[in-house]
């Protein structure tokens, strides 16, 4: 697949020719959505928590006789039947992290980075940088591209400015190549994958 390099100024740089490994495989919905329950489950705190009838400081001793009240059997005031008692059954600190295979999760990202291909949606630039930290300048050149809702993929290093400026922006995502994941592909319209992003998917997936 051949795509033209542009630049955020809207002129063209080249083109580059994407990988069909990477980049031509026929979208898999099952694959894609395992992948985004893994990270979505995995980012979870799993903080949640409420008192168990175990945990209730409360006293122990049975609060009337067995028979004879008129009222119902009690045998203590930590039930969660009574105002202040422990919650029964209630949700207690844990993981909610599940495992998925590696080359599962490497393909996915195939299949999602495949996925924006066949929607027209990828688009390369030469690189993704600014001279100044100005948001507002960055937003016309953004503008004048299209990009209204976008992940910006770079090499391993950010340019410092560029982040700053972009990070005040809405719906504009800008990651490193490391931090490219399949959730973030999919919850933008479009994908912005610099030259030096494309040589170090390729590497990845070599």
């Amino acid at each position: 697949m051949k795509l033209d390099i542009k630049n955020f100024d809207g002129g063209a740089a080249g083109s580059v020719e994407l990988s069909d490994e990477i980049f031509g495989l026929e979208p898999r919905e099952d694959l894609i959505q395992r992948y985004v329950l893994w990270q979505l489950a995995k980012r979870q705190a799993g903080t949640h928590k409420t008192k168990g009838r175990a945990e209730i400081w409360r006293t122990g001793k049975k609060l009337y006789k067995q028979k004879g009240s008129g009222n119902a059997r009690h045998g203590s005031a930590r039930v969660p039947q009574f105002r202040g008692g422990g919650r029964a059954f209630g949700p207690v600190v844990r993981s909610h992290e599940h495992d998925l295979p590696k080359k599962v999760r490497a393909l996915a990202l195939k299949h999602a980075l495949s996925a924006k291909a066949k929607d027209g949606a990828i688009v390369v630039v030469d690189q993704a940088s600014a001279t100044e930290p100005k948001t507002k300048a960055l937003r016309e050149r953004f503008t004048a591209l299209g990009l209204g809702n976008a992940l910006i993929i770079d090499g391993a290093e950010l340019n410092q400015n560029f982040a700053l400026a972009a990070r005040n922006i809405p719906n504009i995502d800008v990651l490193p190549i490391q931090g490219i994941n399949v959730y973030d592909i999919l919850r933008r319209d479009t994908l912005v994958l610099t030259k030096a992003a494309v040589d170090a998917l390729e590497a990845r997936f070599k």
